[in-house]
């Protein structure tokens, strides 16, 4: 079940990728004359890119475990649902936010010099340091990916989050512009959606019911973890 909700968070929110990133991944230059060349450039950039988020996914569940053995993963799951929530009253404003913009701006433009290179492995090395863009939706995901209590369903989570983006990013490479364009109209009103789902699922989550899959025991969880020591 976390691991079909981290997948669908990712391609809900791959309309907000293709809005964001989406000029990004339009500018990757082609790698070689013909369809299959430009075909294999797309994947090793989304393969970089699944890499960073299984990286970031070692990081979170890593710490996920280590609350979960302290007895406070519910109380981190509760708290990142109840965050999500409040965060989506900034949502219509957050775009704007300088703070927010001036870094990503300087990013893109360090990643600039890889856009040179015409080559498989500097659009895999481009699409890793892609994935370290600041993303509220990657934000969404670590924190679930740190509810989940465990290192190796962090890393599966992030991964398929990302996985869950490709469809839509690799269709926009492949397309082009025209797509991009109809895409942008649309973000505003799927992203808030995904968002909720997402919060309300870590809130069940915390909420520890004894719904299998939905929202399972982890009080069970915790005793046991702190009787291994």
């Amino acid at each position: 079940m976390e691991l079909l909700t981290a997948f669908m968070l990712g391609f809900a929110g791959s309309l907000h990728c293709a809005g964001m990133c989406g000029p990004i991944v339009l500018a990757l230059p082609a790698i070689g004359p013909n369809r299959a060349t430009q075909m294999a450039g797309r994947l090793a950039y989304h393969g970089g890119r699944l890499v960073t988020y299984g990286l970031l996914g070692v990081v979170f569940g890593v710490l996920g475990q280590v609350l979960s053995l302290v007895g406070v993963q519910r109380w981190v799951s509760i708290g990142a649902g109840m965050l999500i929530l409040l965060g989506l009253f900034a949502w219509p404003r957050r775009e704007g936010a300088g703070f927010v913009a001036r870094p990503v701006a300087r990013l893109k433009w360090a990643l600039g010099a890889l856009l040179k290179r015409r080559s498989v492995g500097s659009q895999f090395l481009f699409g890793g340091l892609n994935g370290l863009l600041p993303c509220g939706l990657v934000y969404v995901a670590c924190a679930a990916a740190a509810a989940t209590g465990a290192l190796v369903a962090g890393v599966q989570y992030m991964v398929m989050f990302g996985l869950g983006t490709v469809p839509m990013m690799l269709g926009l490479g492949l397309a082009g512009g025209a797509v991009h364009a109809r895409l942008q109209g649309r973000v505003r009103r799927v992203i808030p959606v995904a968002l909720t789902l997402m919060a309300v699922l870590l809130i069940l989550r915390g909420l520890s019911l004894g719904i299998p899959y939905l929202s399972p025991d982890l009080s069970a969880n915790a005793g046991q973890g702190r009787c291994c020591h």
